[in-house]
């Protein structure tokens, strides 16, 4: 299969990678690998990716980044938990419901449900 035009890797900006860790992993289970002091890649996600604390990067919030899942109201709840900002709460659209949110180093980020699987 070819991998040619397809998303295969995102990289966000990271204040603090411990803080950025706790919060990825326990929100969304997601496991990591340190590279160096600056770099951590993260796991699980459907898609590789990693955090950069270089200071090189700003915080995303142009580009959505949407995360599925199979309980919404619990969800946002380990956001608001482990630190996450909620930016727009939970609505409903044509094909399921979201909210938005913010990580603990600015990023901004969705999570949404179909309506096919309610909770």
């Amino acid at each position: 299969m070819s991998h040619e035009n397809h998303i295969t890797y995102l990289e966000f900006s990271a204040i603090d990678l411990q803080l950025t860790k706790n919060f990825y992993g326990a929100v969304f289970g997601w496991t990591f690998q340190d590279w160096s002091p600056e770099y951590v890649s993260f796991h699980g996600a459907g898609v590789e990716g990693g955090f950069d604390a270089s200071g090189e990067r700003t915080p995303c919030t142009g580009t959505l980044v949407i995360i599925s899942t199979n309980n919404l109201e619990q969800k946002l709840s380990d956001v608001t938990t482990a630190g996450g900002n909620i930016t727009k709460g939970i609505f409903s659209f044509p094909g399921g419901r979201r909210f938005e949110f913010t990580d603990p180093s600015g990023n901004g980020l969705a999570v949404w449900q179909t309506e096919n699987n309610p909770t």
